[in-house]
């Protein structure tokens, strides 16, 4: 990947961007207004004719000035362009309204972290999560706060996390289950969704969830849901107390989007209890999103921010790694790469890895 090796900006077109830079809360915040306000909307139902400000004011309610300064906004923004009876919806405004990935970005930044960036730069000094005050005062990392955050909170949360592993999921599982799994170790289960797929994708695997108690109630609601509760089991633990194991007897051991969450060295010692917990024929398989394994410098770009979600308001210390960390703490571990594959979903590779004796 070289995304990254280039200044490609002119003088003019850097000092552009550094604009765009300087005012993008308020472009965000503009964005947002303009498709939950139905702006963005009654442009689009007007096609290439464009809507006039009046019908803009009619059709959502909103005030003369208010429909004019939005209105405008847009046009600096890109969602909007003149046209022969008024405003209409460019590409850009279309992505803004209608596309998933967009939706759930935009939920995400806005309800989990806007208000908490402020603190940032005291994260950075600090090493803690500095902004979760805005959301859960009392709690050291996002994870222990999750069963309590506010419903829109936790709901734009879950639909960012599970935007991305859903489609990672369908394609991972083939490859797991390429080889027989008659137990499978499913640690980080949080929500229960993979546990879930494994055991509706094979009726003789037997599946054990490992993570905080708090997560592991919220699995066991869903999987009560599907009916599978006799072939899963539990193993509340926190795996960052050093006294805590992983259990053995497995065939897979499964973490899907759950190494992110940790810094380096707790990322070894987590490998280090999966090795211990491991023979010389499991295999433990990791599914991450590396920033420098994208094929587009948009996707790098979406996981290097999103990094900064971990360091402000999760827990202070982890990110979306380049992939040559991960390798480091893995052979720290103990353990060898034998397979990788890039573009599983939307964005994830997937390693296999197996002890090293």
């Amino acid at each position: 990947m070289d995304h990254f090796t280039q200044d490609t900006l002119s003088a003019i077109e850097a000092k552009q961007e550094a604009q765009k830079i300087a005012f993008a809360p308020i472009a965000f915040q503009a964005s947002k207004a303009l498709r939950d306000l139905g702006v963005l909307a009654a442009a689009e139902a007007a096609g290439e004719t464009g809507v006039a400000p009046g019908e803009v004011e009619r059709g959502t309610g909103l005030s003369r000035y208010a429909t004019r300064v939005l209105l405008e906004a847009g046009l600096g923004i890109g969602a909007l362009r003149l046209g022969d009876g008024g405003y209409v919806l460019t590409r850009l405004g279309w992505y803004l309204l209608n596309d998933s990935m967009t939706r759930v970005n935009m939920d995400f930044v806005n309800d989990v972290n806007y208000r908490g960036f402020f603190h940032l730069q005291e994260a950075l000094v600090s090493g803690k999560p500095a902004g979760l005050r805005e959301l859960a005062p009392e709690t050291a990392t996002v994870y222990e706060a999750l069963g309590g955050l506010p419903p829109p909170v936790r709901e734009s949360w879950l639909s960012f996390d599970h935007f991305y592993s859903d489609s990672a999921f369908r394609s991972a599982l083939p490859v797991v289950f390429a080889e027989p799994v008659r137990a499978l170790l499913d640690v980080g289960a949080n929500t229960g969704k993979w546990a879930i797929a494994c055991a509706q994708r094979d009726p003789q695997v037997r599946i054990t969830l490992c993570d905080l108690p708090g997560q592991l109630a919220q699995a066991r609601e869903n999987i009560a849901r599907q009916g599978l509760e006799e072939r899963m089991a539990e193993h509340p633990a926190d795996v960052l107390d050093p006294e805590s194991a992983l259990p053995d007897g497995h065939d897979v051991i499964w973490m899907s989007q759950f190494l992110d969450c940790f810094s380096e060295d707790q990322i070894v010692m987590i490998l280090e209890k999966a090795r211990r917990a491991m023979t010389g024929a499991t295999r433990l398989y990791i599914l991450e999103t590396f920033w420098d394994r994208q094929r587009f410098s948009n996707a790098a770009f979406c996981l290097q921010q999103t990094s900064l979600y971990f360091t402000c308001m999760a827990n202070g210390n982890s990110q979306m790694y380049h992939s040559a960390v991960f390798h480091a703490c893995l052979e720290r571990a103990g353990l060898t790469v034998v397979e990788e594959t890039d573009g599983i979903g939307i964005s994830h590779t997937l390693i296999r890895a197996e002890r090293r004796d």
